[in-house]
């Protein structure tokens, strides 16, 4: 499969046109009427797939445009938005869901006011409201994942206040469920406009506060998922709180950087999508660590250990499996896509990253994880694989997952991404453990924007 890679590579890179900007990061305002678009094209191929129910091996080419459109005067900001996302070569066999296909969705239309110093002098207000992307805190509860093919997109209201030291963001809004979510119809890459409403809301916020902790910073959060049934589509009836306290410094040449995240989550749900379900509740966590180190001059090298662990689902009567929400996965744990194997569930993950820069165009990282089950009866992260009777030890495997990126100009990169994962007693003894002892996943991504 993976000897197929070159020939598709110059099939993607004729196919790729058009131009800039993509997940909600705008560029500064202009006056009048501005517009900006990026297209990115991916082909990514696995052997020895560890998720359970799909193919072993499978290929898809991913293509995923964006057209952006602002509208400035003065403090008022106008901004629409068209994600137009598809997947092709894929089969009844393939893990294709609307994290991989959203045709011509406008996942952004939002009017943004700025008050300026409305609640006093040396401070900002902004408030948002209709349809928009988010990523708040560390990412890790509510983000607009980059890597993946699609993203989640929110219809609400938002706030923003910052002054001195004091930030802080409040919102209330209904996250828009994705359509259409049957799997012939995503693989023939139907449009369907996504749908939001009552039946899933999430609201909450964040305050921080600068240099807290000598040249730290200290945030905390809570959001409020709330969940039910609507016709057609049974749900879990989700209904959690979810708080966290965050302690970070950024990175800088020649000193010592370092985060911690500490997230806990309470609540009830069903304890199936059966009408009528009995309800249980909740009681999960999350712990992120991270210690690193920049050195300055040539190749500009770092060097990061991290730690993650979140709770999984274990006998007792409470549900234990942590629920991540909308958060992202590529930048703390391993690509998205056809690979998907590694999420903010049910997972113990030490790992050793390595980073540099040889030159202002490229971009290395590799890192080395290995991974256990914090609750040997509960499947193991985003693999749907389990022992219910805990037989298959704890051990799921080790991961090695590197990344190259090379800008051609300012216009276009390239990205090539590599996961190779040893799959441990855990992912080979399973009862539905899919069969082989290696997974290897690849993906090569060019981006254009303008």
């Amino acid at each position: 499969m993976f000897e197929r890679v070159g020939p598709l590579v110059a099939v993607l890179a004729c196919g790729v046109v058009g131009a800039a900007h993509a997940q909600g990061v705008l560029p500064p305002p202009a006056e009048g009427l501005t517009f900006a678009a990026s297209e990115r094209v991916r082909y990514e191929a696995i052997d020895g797939q560890a998720r359970a129910g799909f193919n072993t091996s499978d290929q898809l080419v991913n293509f995923r445009t964006t057209l952006l459109a602002r509208y400035q005067h003065g403090p008022v900001s106008v901004v629409g938005e068209l994600w137009d996302s598809r997947v092709y070569k894929g089969n009844h066999g393939s893990p294709v869901t609307t994290g991989e296909v959203n045709t011509l969705e406008p996942v952004q239309a939002y009017v943004q006011l700025d008050l300026g110093t409305v609640l006093g002098r040396g401070s900002t207000l902004k408030l948002q409201a209709g349809r928009f992307l988010l990523n708040l805190g560390s990412r890790r509860l509510v983000a607009a994942d980059d890597y993946r093919n699609t993203t989640n997109g929110y219809t609400g209201i938002r706030a923003d206040w910052s002054a001195g030291n004091w930030a802080a963001t409040g919102i209330y809004t209904m996250p828009q469920r994705r359509r259409p979510d049957d799997l012939d119809s995503l693989l023939s890459n139907e449009p369907a406009i996504d749908r939001e409403g009552a039946a899933l809301v999430l609201w909450g916020g964040l305050i921080s506060r600068a240099r807290t902790i000598g040249p730290a910073m200290i945030e905390t959060s809570y959001f409020h998922l709330g969940e039910h049934d609507t016709p057609g589509r049974p749900t879990r009836d989700r209904a959690l709180d979810t708080a966290s306290i965050r302690i970070a410094r950024d990175p800088a040449p020649a000193k010592l950087d370092y985060e911690i995240e500490a997230i806990g989550q309470t609540g009830s749900q069903s304890i199936s999508l059966a009408p009528g379900a009995a309800r249980q509740s909740v009681r999960a966590w999350f712990v992120h660590g991270r210690l690193g180190h920049s050195w300055p001059g040539a190749w500009k090298p770092r060097l990061m250990a991290e730690f993650d662990y979140a709770s999984g689902d274990a006998p007792g009567g409470r549900y234990g499996r942590f629920d991540t929400l909308f958060g992202m996965r590529r930048a703390d744990l391993a690509p998205a896509g056809l690979y998907n194997a590694i999420a903010r569930s049910n997972v113990v993950a030490p790992s050793l990253q390595a980073e540099a820069a040889p030159d202002a165009r490229t971009e290395l990282m590799l890192s080395y994880r290995p991974m256990w089950l914090a609750a040997r009866t509960d499947s193991f992260s985003s693999t749907g694989v389990r022992d219910a009777r805990g037989r298959s030890g704890n051990f799921a495997g080790h991961q090695l997952d590197g990344r190259v990126r090379y800008r051609l100009s300012k216009a276009v990169r390239l990205e090539a991404d590599a996961v190779l994962l040893a799959k441990g007693g855990f992912l080979r003894d399973a009862p539905n453990a899919p069969p082989g002892r290696w997974t290897k996943y690849g993906s090569l991504n060019l981006m254009v924007s303008r």
